[in-house]
């Protein structure tokens, strides 16, 4: 009969209390807890749940399930304990989300790992998910999941660290000034990247300048004699550069296309399921496969190689590993669908968009390749928080849809009515306030041979166009297939 030991658990539960300055209710769990959850949707056994008041639901009322699903204990605040007491064990706190950034500090604290911190208008998440899997390959690597790169998924994703981690890697965000600063104090990261700058949340800020000073906070955690890691074709590369050397890094690196990159991207053929990439890293000349097709995710790809040379990873076993990075879904996921005529293939970018991430969106199916039967047509959906200017930043788009031979338009949302307009008459599908709405004309429209994006920001629910399609599919013709 095997006993367990604290190696078991992901935190003990004796070693919760200070962190967390609880006082304990009932009986903790013997030996401690397996994983830390705020959603009773995915709580697996074992784990702890932390009651986190949100801005439409408050966790308190989830701590009985959560107890069903078999959790160990939950972290509620003080206002609550006496109710919840009869459900399980609990650890009463006087405020539960100031409770897990100290548990995020304190697994920080503990941890010897190399830490690598990730942020940027876009390409944050396809970043960081590349790191990891490049890390993972040289030793037990801990990384953020999905986007959780705000004040509460930040301390979630430190406190999830196991302590004998080698390497971490975490992406941080924000939508407003000084929302990065707090967080990568957290964090303290070795290595802090910014992958680029772009007109995002400009309806919280003056200027995309304003933007990069936001984005530079991330300088601010550095550990000291940390790298910095910049994209050098940015326009504000000076200016980040000059952010980064008043911090503590004791290095800086660049990436991009420019003459001068530390990682220098020479060339790039873009496939429709992946990208061959030439580059000249310190020196040292790579040509290696991508499984993300994109001259962007190309770029940010030097990005992930500096980062891993600077933690001793080899360049070359680096580079390699890259041929096994695919896109998220909502990030370039690719999926072949069954259509009249044979099968298409559906891009799914709908997990967010901003004017760059819709540009080099639009650039990347530019440059695949078109079958002689097929189109390329773009579903697009309102980029939000881009302030008065909006509606201008919608309507330059048409340029980048005629400059990338894009065939037909369908937009959803009154700001792409502004770039559906703009377009010409023999480019234009159909425009739409909602965009579920525009599902049985897409659907209507797609012939064996196209290839289809859909991108929009993640409030205008351009997945309801993508989970159309795919049930659409679904039921007329034989099944889909994910590339």
């Amino acid at each position: 009969m095997s006993t367990a030991t604290s190696s078991n658990f992901l935190w003990t539960s004796l070693a919760l209390v200070d962190p967390l300055e609880a006082r304990v209710c009932g009986r903790l769990p013997r030996g401690g807890i397996t994983g830390i959850s705020i959603d009773t949707r995915t709580l697996r056994e074992g784990e702890l749940f932390f009651a986190i008041q949100g801005v439409n639901s408050d966790g308190h009322d989830y701590v009985a399930a959560a107890f069903e699903k078999g959790a160990g204990a939950a972290v509620v605040d003080e206002a609550h304990a006496d109710a919840l007491r009869p459900f399980g064990p609990l650890y009463v706190v006087t405020d539960v989300l100031a409770a897990l950034e100290r548990l995020g500090v304190a697994a920080r604290t503990r941890s010897t790992a190399r830490i690598a911190a990730v942020t940027g208008s876009v390409g944050k998440t396809s970043t960081k998910e590349a790191l990891r899997l490049v890390l993972a390959h040289a030793g037990a690597t801990h990384a953020s999941a999905a986007s959780y790169n705000n004040h509460w998924g930040v301390p979630l994703s430190l406190a999830r660290m196991p302590k004998d981690t080698r390497f971490g890697v975490f992406e941080i965000g924000m939508n407003h000034k000084g929302e990065i600063m707090p967080l990568t104090a957290m964090v303290r990261p070795h290595i802090a990247i910014i992958t680029s700058i772009a007109p995002v949340h400009l309806e919280y800020f003056d200027s995309v300048d304003e933007i990069a000073d936001a984005k530079a906070e991330i300088f601010s955690g550095l550990a000291p004699g940390g790298v910095a890691i910049l994209n050098r074709d940015l326009p504000q590369y000076e200016r980040l550069l000059a952010h980064a050397r008043a911090s503590s890094a004791g290095h800086v690196a660049s990436f991009g296309e420019h003459e001068n990159a530390d990682a220098r991207l020479t060339k790039v053929t873009v496939g429709i399921d992946h990208s061959v990439v030439e580059a000249r890293i310190c020196g040292q000349n790579l040509n290696f496969h991508l499984g993300m097709p994109g001259r962007h995710f190309a770029i940010n790809a030097l990005a992930v190689l500096l980062a891993a040379k600077a933690f001793g990873v080899d360049l070359d076993e680096a580079a390699s590993t890259l041929a096994m990075s695919s896109p998220q879904t909502g990030r370039g996921e690719r999926l072949v669908l069954p259509a009249e005529g044979g099968p298409y293939t559906l891009i799914d970018e709908s997990y967010n968009a901003n004017p760059a991430s819709v540009r080099a969106a639009l650039a990347a199916l530019g440059a695949l390749p078109k079958q002689s039967n097929g189109r390329r047509i773009a579903v697009l959906g309102d980029m939000l928080e881009l302030g008065h200017g909006g509606a201008a930043m919608h309507a330059e788009l048409a340029g980048d849809i005629t400059a990338n031979h894009i065939d037909l338009v369908f937009a959803a949302g009154p700001l792409t009515k502004h770039l559906f307009e703009a377009l010409p008459d023999q480019l234009r599908g159909a425009w739409r306030d909602r965009a579920s709405d525009l599902v049985p004309l897409v659907g209507a429209a797609v012939h064996g041979g196209d290839m289809v994006i859909v991108k929009g920001s993640n409030a205008i629910r351009m997945n309801a166009i993508v989970d159309g399609l795919k049930q659409r599919a679904g039921k007329n013709l034989p099944g889909a297939v994910t590339c």
